[in-house]
């Protein structure tokens, strides 16, 4: 039986529920359905948030012919055939999902053919393009940022599965999901087919069961990379890789995982050992160009490197105070003395004047002068 969150899936741009910065009156997307733009793009943003949909909205309001691949198990012979394939005149739209799984060799297989408008391309990511796609097809692809659904979209979802549900469970339902349609869907599913019935008790029995296994886009992908954060953290090597190799066995991207360690030897370890942050970049390249299953070893090489090494989040604290300072006070005057005096106006307006290179005097702007992040 065809799967709850395709049956209700939305058929066109007025039943799609959020993302209105793209789908609202004159936004991109609307205005490319309403006049058949066919263009490349990529959808980067959070698993549910709607990419699949919206690529399928696209291609039908271009009657063009939509192919569906996901780049985890799709290589060079399945983007060959898609361009063999005769279909009669009618635009060829490739909706390439995890494109961030693509290596670099296939990219630049496809690249030509987007480039001559063989066949139109929609990507779709849960990581940042600028990293994931190469710089010459990301050129010709425009990126359309996603954002996690609203508490509001959420509840206009799952009060389009047509199910009983009370608020109490309605809510706990929206905070797990954290804006994850598809996942809340499924919940929802999963529970009416095991339970008869949506109560707080069943949902939270239905998550607990075997039903629910690892799912790279869900919840158990976050938790995982979560406790094994934590682990590092907390230098316990032992629980670090057990984790890292729960998400390595599940077929969690490896390259993933190594982007969070590198994230991790700035935030946790930092000045305590400033070599760390060359280990652990040293490691996602390791991962880049070794692949898997060699790979998990630099991994684990890493991982307990990581966790043995001595931690300091001090220059991540005095940055996140900072930040909060510039969104109190939006952009303070600069200092005349630290302005740059690029023209005879500027010197004759003080810039640059009483600069003094090694001056124990706080540079901060005059509102904060007395302010110490670190």
């Amino acid at each position: 039986m065809e799967p709850l969150a395709s049956r209700i899936r939305p058929k066109a741009l007025e039943e799609f529920v959020g993302q209105e910065h793209l789908v609202g009156e004159g936004k991109p997307l609307s205005v490319a359905v309403k006049q058949k733009h066919l263009f490349s793009f990529i959808f980067w943003g959070p698993p549910g948030t709607g990419k699949t949909t919206l690529a399928k909205i696209y291609a039908k309001s271009l009657d063009a012919k939509l192919y569906e691949l996901s780049a985890v198990s799709a290589g060079k012979k399945d983007i060959k055939d898609i361009l063999d394939e005769e279909v009669n005149g009618y635009s060829k739209v490739l909706f390439l999902d995890e494109i961030h799984r693509f290596n670099k060799a296939q990219q630049d297989f496809l690249l030509p053919y987007v480039e001559r408008g063989e066949i139109t391309l929609i990507g779709a990511t849960t990581e940042n393009p600028s990293f994931e796609v190469i710089p010459p097809l990301l050129s010709r692809c425009r990126v359309f940022v996603l954002n996690e659904l609203s508490d509001e979209n959420m509840k206009a979802i799952i009060k389009r599965t047509n199910l009983k549900i009370d608020k109490e469970s309605e809510d706990w339902l929206i905070r797990m999901a954290n804006g994850d349609a598809r996942q809340a869907i499924t919940m929802l599913e999963n529970t009416n087919q095991l339970y008869n019935e949506i109560t707080l008790e069943s949902l939270k029995n239905t998550l607990q069961s075997k039903f629910l296994r690892y799912d790279k886009a869900g919840e158990d992908h976050y938790n995982t990379i979560s406790a094994f954060i934590k682990s590092m953290r907390a230098s316990q090597p032992d629980a670090a890789l057990y984790y890292l190799a729960r998400m390595i066995v599940s077929g969690e991207d490896p390259k993933f995982i190594a982007r969070r360690m590198v994230i991790f030897a700035s935030e946790d370890i930092g000045v305590a050992q400033p070599t760390a942050i060359v280990v652990a970049n040293d490691v996602f390249r390791a991962v880049e160009t070794i692949g898997l299953p060699e790979c998990t070893i630099n991994l684990a090489h890493g991982v307990v490197f990581l966790c043995r090494a001595k931690k300091d989040r001090s220059a991540y604290n005095a940055l996140m105070k900072a930040m909060e300072d510039v969104k109190r006070y939006g952009n303070l005057p600069i200092p005349l003395k630290l302005r740059n005096p690029e023209t005879k106006l500027m010197k004759e307006l003080d810039y640059g004047k009483g600069y003094e290179k090694y001056s124990q005097e706080s540079y901060l702007p005059d509102e904060l002068k007395n302010r110490k992040y670190l």
